[in-house]
């Protein structure tokens, strides 16, 4: 049976670009079911579904271009060869397979994300170990090998004589030529007509994805892999920017002097349990980075559920900050804030960044103080960079290669089990403790992410468990440390700090939906903090600075953040980011910087939810001023300690 005309036999790649354009369309419309009609409502298909048309045509002209070019190149007695045609069939099944595979792992990015291929899956390609693992734990992988394998077979078999037939229709120079021309015309052509930034057709953020190209958006994140904010994004004067931070509170003292405060300054600044909450200062912290907690799954954020009995016990019992948020979605994203409390900067995040040693972290400035800092991790820490960055940083490394082998009872993908990897940091703590040191010890948990699972017989969801069994896991984990920590001679003396890298999902039909970057945030020190809650709009980058300040300690002036409890009530702001927009949340409202100079406001209500509205130039310039500089201060060396003006 043939399926296509003879006529068109001649044509050398008319077969795979009906190929690609058939998966290319029925994975947009998966995607788009798989989506909803509650996020995407049905009057933005249209847009979406030809604007998706011109993105595939786009990105077929860039596939065409070596098929046209070898019609053109072939010599003449080899264009009717038996092996000619076995080439082109066999060519015709790989692009079947692997342009399946790829919608396969658009649905499962999707699924996650809820995002066309980014950044993030850029990044993962240099960690195919944890990678490759964690979708063999979570997939049934042969099967579905098999399934792609079998699907591609499909269309070989109904276009076999098409696909040997297809080659140039003649040898004459004339339709050489024209396949060579048009082998460089139609990427030219497409590289200038189709730019991802034409993606942002509407306001809703799925329907913009949608419409995109996963091999087009998966090209252009590698291609803006880092962007520079002073060449794409919106500008103030320098003088400008820093007198507006001024007129904020940011200080930005070096280092030096926040060290080696002046005596009448120190005195003015020292501990006062009238301005802060805690009976007297913490001699230790352990600081909790729960792998993306978002504060929906709490019971004391409203969740019903019961998944988090222990998190919730503790925050009735500790200080609670009900409206904190995350500024970003990845790891290394909550890592930089808590470290380095400073607003994300566009592109990669600092931790992955080469030059981002010896920079005046929180661990730098209390490992000068006197203090055995550390980073523990149930992972390897190679991935993402986390163990140079912390290395670099004046923290004392320990991840998934220090543990004992004894020691460690579940481990997936992603590291061991958030309940083994408690059991290694206390070992860790106890040695600083008995070696007569404070210490300020970062915990990176890995349970509570894809593929889910733990031990068997802690909670009542089995393993594997979704996202609620993580959430539910975790909970049980952290309460279990807690339980644990009670019984040490450094317990009472010890501020406990919870809180997520990240939310569980950032997706919403905005490209910043502020309920995406919530998260919990919990200080527990029964013996030392009276309980409470602030209500308050509070960033992560406040963090760091927020440590310093309950410790007694100096050096708190120096970060982008601000101590929670000196930050004035008409200056708490918050920063969220995805790769390209950078957000600044102040007094209901959410400006959002993004690439060529776009600045969009929006007015967030209660629940979250955004709707444009006028500018306001004052939040303009104060979200400008805080990124402006911020990336300024990284890329020329401000943030390093030696820059600074503190002796090495």
């Amino acid at each position: 049976m043939k399926f296509l005309p003879s006529r068109f036999a001649g044509l050398p790649s008319l077969p795979y670009a009906l190929l690609f354009l058939a998966i290319a369309s029925l994975t947009r419309l998966a995607l788009a079911m798989q989506t909803g009609f509650d996020k995407t409502p049905l009057s933005l298909w249209p847009g979406l579904l030809l604007r998706g048309i011109g993105f595939d045509l786009a990105v077929l002209a860039w596939l065409l271009a070596p098929m046209l070019l070898w019609a053109a190149l072939c010599p003449a007695r080899w264009r009717n060869t038996r092996w000619q045609g076995g080439l082109r069939l066999a060519l015709f099944f790989l692009m079947a397979a692997i342009l399946l595979f790829g919608a396969l792992s658009e649905w499962v990015f999707w699924e996650e994300f809820e995002t066309r291929f980014n950044f993030i899956a850029v990044d993962y390609l240099v960690y195919t170990h944890e990678v490759i693992g964690n979708i063999v734990e979570s997939y049934p992988v042969p099967a579905l090998l098999a399934g792609v394998a079998a699907l591609a077979a499909m269309p070989t078999w109904l276009f076999r004589e098409h696909i040997r037939a297809a080659h140039a229709p003649a040898t004459q120079a004339g339709s050489r030529v024209l396949f060579a021309a048009l082998a460089f015309a139609l990427p030219w052509g497409a590289s200038h007509l189709a730019d991802i930034d034409q993606m942002q057709f509407s306001r809703n953020a799925y329907a913009n994805e949608l419409a995109g190209n996963g091999l087009m958006t998966f090209t252009a994140a590698f291609l803006r892999n880092e962007l520079d904010y002073e060449r794409f994004y919106a500008t103030l004067p320098a003088a400008q920017a820093q007198h507006i931070l001024g007129e904020l509170g940011i200080e930005r003292e070096p280092l030096s002097k926040a060290l080696n405060p002046d005596p009448d300054e120190s005195e003015a600044e020292a501990f006062d349990p009238r301005r802060v909450p805690f009976k007297r200062p913490p001699r230790n912290v352990v600081l909790i980075s729960v792998e993306s907690l978002s504060a929906r799954f709490l019971g004391s954020f409203g969740n019903p559920a019961g998944l988090t009995p222990r998190l919730d016990a503790l925050a009735r019992n500790g200080f609670l900050y009900t409206h904190l948020y995350a500024t970003g979605t990845r790891t290394v994203r909550g890592l930089e804030a808590l470290s380095l409390g400073t607003p994300p900067i566009p592109g990669q995040a600092i931790v992955r960044r080469p030059g981002n040693e010896h920079l005046a972290t929180v661990g730098e400035i209390l490992r000068r103080q006197g203090y055995e800092t550390l980073f523990l991790y149930g992972g390897y820490g190679y991935f993402d960079n986390m163990n140079a960055y912390f290395a670099g940083n004046d923290y004392r490394v320990v991840d998934r290669t220090d543990f004992p082998k004894a020691s460690i009872g579940f481990a997936n993908v992603w590291g061991v089990a958030d309940e083994f990897l408690f059991d290694n940091s206390l070992i860790q703590l106890d040695r600083a403790h008995a070696a007569g040191k404070p210490f300020m010890a970062q915990i990176m948990t890995t349970s509570n992410h894809r593929p889910y699972t733990y031990p068997d017989g802690r909670i009542d969801i089995p393993s594997p468990g979704k996202r609620e069994g993580g959430v539910k896991y975790t909970d049980y984990a952290i309460g279990r440390f807690i339980d644990q920590a009670r019984n040490k001679p450094w317990f009472d003396e010890t501020l406990f700090v919870i809180v997520a890298d990240h939310c569980a999902s950032a997706a919403g039909k905005t490209k910043l939906p502020v309920a995406g970057y919530h998260i919990p945030l919990i200080l527990y020190a029964p013996a030392l903090l009276k309980p409470g809650r602030d209500d308050r709009v509070a960033s992560q980058i406040d963090i760091p600075p927020t440590l310093l300040d309950a410790m007694g300690l100096p050096g708190d002036d120096h970060f982008f953040g601000q101590s929670l409890f000196e930050q004035r009530q008409e200056n708490r702001r918050a920063f969220i980011s995805n790769y390209q927009e950078l957000g600044y949340l102040k007094a209901g409202k959410l400006v959002v910087l993004g690439p060529k100079q776009r600045v969009d406001t929006f007015r967030i209500a209660a629940n979250g939810d955004s709707t444009p509205t006028e500018p306001d130039p004052r939040l303009r310039d104060e979200a400008v001023a805080y990124y402006q500089t911020a990336f300024k201060a990284f890329k020329e060396g401000a943030l390093k300690v030696g820059v600074i003006g503190l002796a090495q």
